[in-house]
């Protein structure tokens, strides 16, 4: 089964600084239909205006993966850690017990990222945070592990949940299969570029949820760059 939701029907917020589309019910957009899928909890498309970001706060017993997009951001928090994270390039924050961190765009122009949660396996654990390049060249035509926490993608940022967030680039007629458990769930993006997925179309930003299906086909009808999440369902 792949439900098709498109980037017109997701949550919208502006904030002036900040240009969000929740593809899952997050701050004051709610969808009792869309609250998570399995456990991806969040998915945030943010377009961050130059200068500005998301000031220092706290989160708790959370796995947040942030894949940018366009631009860069850069990263601080109350463990002493500081980065900066760039176009196409993956970010890892384990909450854990608690941590408290900024995230803001110090670049001439907009920083546009992903921002995925996903629920970890066990509550509490020290909080932790890294960063790491992830050359598009490397996943041209198929899909590789960014962040994960199943045993044998030891090139990815590791995540204490049994889950994996892939990335994948297409040329305009490719396509890339992935493998997956009919009882795990999975959610996919465009990032951009327009796909099909087992045959349903999707635009650049249309979110598709995925649920008993034994082997995802992504073909790209025009150059396309794919964020894929697979999670316990």
């Amino acid at each position: 089964m792949i439900e098709h939701r498109p980037c017109t029907s997701l949550g919208h917020a502006r904030h002036g600084w900040l240009d969000a589309r929740h593809h899952f019910s997050f701050a004051d957009y709610h969808d009792a239909d869309r609250v998570h899928w399995g456990a991806l909890r969040v998915w945030n498309d943010d377009t961050i205006q130059p200068d500005s970001g998301f000031p220092l706060h706290p989160h708790a017993n959370m796995e947040i993966v942030t894949y940018v997009r366009e631009g860069a951001i850069s990263h601080q928090d109350n463990l002493g850690n500081q980065g900066r994270t760039a176009a196409g390039n993956v970010q890892v924050m384990s909450a854990g017990t608690g941590i408290r961190h900024s995230e803001y765009n110090r670049e001439p122009g907009v920083t546009r990222i992903f921002q995925i949660w996903i629920i970890p396996d066990e509550r509490g654990g020290e909080p932790c945070w890294g960063s790491k390049p992830f050359p598009k060249e490397d996943r041209s035509g198929r899909f590789v592990a960014l962040a994960s926490g199943i045993a044998g993608d030891d090139d990815a940022l590791p995540i204490r949940a049994n889950a994996r967030v892939l990335g994948a680039t297409l040329r305009k007629g490719e396509s890339a299969d992935y493998p997956i458990d009919p009882k795990r769930r999975a959610y996919l993006v465009s990032a951009s570029g327009s796909v099909t997925v087992n045959g349903v179309e999707l635009a650049a930003g249309d979110g598709a949820a995925i649920r008993d299906e034994s082997l995802i086909r992504v073909s790209a009808t025009e150059a396309a760059e794919l964020v894929l999440v697979d999670v316990t369902g």
